[in-house]
């Protein structure tokens, strides 16, 4: 499988050394290939998740699947439907690549530009999600990327359908398209000796997003020396400060809770200010229990809530926290609750025990938001909203290829900005290094104005310097 991995990546390298000369009309076209196949071969793709999702079921009443990667399994109408229009959306988003984002003018006919660029050959190993085989595939050939893709085996049908009808979209494309958009762009491989090779592949593969699970995650990052993107918990938090509104912190944790509890952006931890805890609490958790949720409380809230009239019919939804609760990703309708004392306390926990990917905290007053938002650690902050809009779709990227809590290029939902990086041109007429220095001629430094694209580069006369 070694030499297999190793052919995959190298076609995939030369791929991307194409892609990176494709125009954004030429992209587009690709695009919507994607989109009209896609749409053709409806039938025949649901077909082969129903595949998957009649394996999976007996997979979970035998207990080796969870519940969780279950319920990500299917793609149903209205995701079917998503899916058609998230590939047009992408088609619609402005080309990251090529945009000058410095200009400088060193000397006479001496220019530099730093333009951004693909990254080359993406990885992307995920867990269930179907749908993740075209959100990815599109992304990579918007942004100038190709991308090698490896789906959990309880997808394998879903997986295997989309991504031939994504290879025929491409093998069909006009030859002057074809020239620099190739079929190798986009390739699928099933096995995980496959993997374990196509880590390896650091002279062919430039990054590797891993999306699934905490163990999938560490795994990868500890087996290879290609750059990992991606965040290995969810472990996300909602603070209610001490003057935190009733409705807009009921609103808030149920959403971030229950909208979808199987996402890596649900709230997993609830904490509340002391001084809030018997005006707010039994009002939000209400609201939770009736909604199936399980609370693992600390002593202090699991007191108040076992003695509140109105929730003694969920006292079997109520259970003692212990440490590992606070530490814990449930992806399912449990929650963790701890009681603080100040902002400092919550916050110190949040930057402690969570993931560093989304937290939230609800308050009335603009200055403790701002210096929750300035002090918590994490790639999204939100005052008074849902930990849940911690996604690409919902932040307006068309979709994302992951999220990432590293501190790199890329940060939080990962979309087109997140697959790009940057080149320098410099433009001259034979000058050398050594032609500056003490008592030679010295650089101006100046800022070249006008210029946008790389299509800006190309225009003459020169563009106007502020030197």
């Amino acid at each position: 499988m070694a030499d297999d991995a190793t052919a995959i990546a190298k076609e995939a390298k030369l791929a991307a050394l194409l892609l990176q000369s494709a125009s954004n009309d030429q992209k587009n076209i690709a695009l919507q290939r994607f989109h009209d196949v896609l749409k053709e071969r409806k039938n025949e793709i649901l077909a082969a998740n129903q595949l998957d999702l009649e394996a999976a079921k007996a997979e979970v009443e035998q207990g080796t699947l969870s519940n969780s990667l279950f319920s990500r399994l299917a793609l149903t109408e209205e995701k079917y439907s998503a899916l058609l229009q998230g590939v047009l959306d992408v088609a619609r988003l402005a080309d990251p690549t090529g945009r000058v984002t410095l200009a400088t003018h060193l000397d006479t006919n001496l220019d530099l530009f730093r333009i951004t660029c693909p990254v080359g050959v993406l990885l992307i190993i995920f867990e269930a999600r179907p749908e993740v085989v075209v959100q990815i595939s599109c992304l990579a050939i918007k942004s100038g990327n190709a991308v090698i893709l490896k789906g959990g085996k309880e997808a394998s049908h879903s997986n295997k359908a989309l991504f031939q009808a994504l290879q025929y979209a491409l093998s069909t494309l006009a030859e002057d398209v074809k020239h620099t958009i190739a079929p190798a762009a986009v390739s699928l491989v099933s096995t995980r000796s496959q993997i374990d090779s196509l880590l390896s592949q650091d002279a062919y593969i430039d990054m590797v997003i891993p999306r699934g699970s905490k163990q999938l995650i560490q795994y990868v990052q500890s087996n290879t020396s290609i750059p990992v993107l991606g965040h290995a918990d969810g472990i996300c938090s909602v603070y209610v400060h001490e003057d935190a509104d009733l409705a807009i912190a009921t609103s808030v944790v149920v959403d971030s809770k229950c909208n979808y509890p199987a996402a890596c952006n649900a709230v997993e931890t609830l904490i509340v200010h002391k001084n809030a805890l018997e005006r707010v609490l039994p009002g939000v958790a209400k609201a939770l229990l009736e909604k199936g949720v399980e609370l693992h409380c600390d002593k202090e809230s699991l007191e108040l809530l076992q003695s509140t009239p109105d929730l003694k019919q969920y006292a079997k939804s109520l259970f003692a926290a212990t440490p590992e609760s606070y530490q814990t990703e449930y992806l399912t309708l449990a929650l963790s609750v701890l009681t603080v004392t100040s902002l400092e306390e919550a916050m110190t926990h949040i930057n402690t025990h969570g993931s560093h990917h989304t937290d939230a905290i609800v308050t009335a007053s603009a200055q403790t938001a701002d210096v929750f938002m300035s002090r918590v650690d994490s790639a999204g902050v939100y005052h008074n909203a849902s930990t849940r809009f911690a996604d690409g779709f919902r932040y307006g990227f068309g979709a994302e290829i992951g999220v990432s809590t590293n501190k790199t290029h890329a940060r939080g939902p990962v979309g087109l900005e997140g697959l790009v990086i940057y080149k320098y041109r410099l433009y001259g007429k034979g000058q050398g290094a050594g032609d500056y220095g003490q008592g030679k001629r010295k650089f101006l430094h100046g800022i070249l104005e006008g210029v946008e694209s790389v299509d800006d580069l190309r225009k003459t006369p020169k563009r106007s310097r502020k030197d």
